[in-house]
């Protein structure tokens, strides 16, 4: 199993799952930031100035009792919450990369098959009359030297 590893390793798999993962991270946290700085808050404006991430619902109440301004406020008291506008803004998140991740790889699939459909190059035109026989007169001679 060792052994298999360090193939797997020295094809150099690892090193691309590695810097996928890392490029993916960070394309998370920009694609984060994006939902939660760029596209919520014309949304929550548009919605009364709202913040999104603030959308939840208590399912109980916790010391001292609600009603709690705030997702913060409630955490506090040890109100147990749904939080309902972060999982809106994680869907928007999940959507945006979602769509990224299909536009690349229908970019890759398109390359691929672009590269599928290239014309093979054509096989070399047969040789005429005169070369064959040129070239049995030459064979004929490198025989006899």
């Amino acid at each position: 199993m060792l052994k298999e590893f360090k193939e797997f390793a020295a094809k150099g798999n690892m090193l691309d799952m590695a810097v996928g993962i890392v490029i993916g991270a960070a394309f998370a946290t920009i694609i984060g930031s994006l939902v939660n700085d760029i596209i919520m808050p014309p949304i929550g404006m548009a919605l009364g100035g709202v913040d999104f991430a603030e959308f939840f619902a208590v399912l109980r109440e916790g010391d001292p009792a609600g009603p709690y301004a705030t997702l913060e406020a409630a955490k506090e008291a040890g109100a147990v919450t749904m939080n309902w506008g972060i999982f809106v803004n994680s869907l928007i998140t999940f959507l945006i990369v979602a769509f990224a991740l299909f536009m690349v790889i229908k970019g890759f699939n398109k390359m691929k098959r672009e590269e599928e459909e290239a014309p093979e190059p054509e096989a070399p035109p047969e040789p005429t009359a005169e070369e064959t026989l040129l070239t049995e007169i030459r064979d004929l001679l490198k025989a006899r030297a």
